[in-house]
């Protein structure tokens, strides 16, 4: 509740558990991901594919696609101020992603119920081709996002 004893704008807590949460993900940082929206159980995030991230195959590694989708389902998964941690991950590979392409990865709230959560993600490149689908089942542990502010 807030101070005024109204339950919490849904879209407010969303976007101030996104910017706490990122003050501390030097992951997601270090690999120059950017969050363009969050909203209660959805987030789209995207990073640019960079040199370091290109394998012998001269495509992106798919350990750095796999991350861009997770850190979209950490934003997700988090968006309502309880801290939730991914219990089980999965991904599939469609297509291959290039060095300069820059890759959007948008989370999206299947189901909510309980401490357990499954989330779509969806990555895809710059010309909307779908590059991977990743599903996300989270489990929320104990703690808040906001505590102490």
């Amino acid at each position: 509740m807030e101070a005024s004893g109204k339950p919490p704008d849904p879209q407010a807590l969303a976007e101030a558990c996104a910017r706490a949460m990122w003050a501390e993900d030097q992951a997601s940082q270090g690999l120059g991901m950017t969050i363009e929206r969050v909203a209660p159980g959805e987030a789209v995030l995207s990073m640019a594919v960079t040199e370091r991230m290109v394998n012998g195959h001269k495509i992106c590694h798919g350990g750095f696609i796999f991350t861009l989708a997770d850190s979209a389902f950490a934003f997700a998964c988090n968006s309502y101020d309880q801290r939730t941690v991914a219990q089980h991950c999965a991904v599939t590979f469609l297509a291959p992603a290039r060095l300069g392409e820059v890759l959007r990865a948008h989370a999206v709230e299947v189901f909510r119920g309980g401490r357990s959560g499954i989330y779509d993600i969806t990555v895809t490149d710059g010309t909307g081709a779908v590059i991977a689908e990743f599903r996300g089942h989270s489990r929320a542990i104990k703690g808040l996002i906001l505590e102490g502010t």
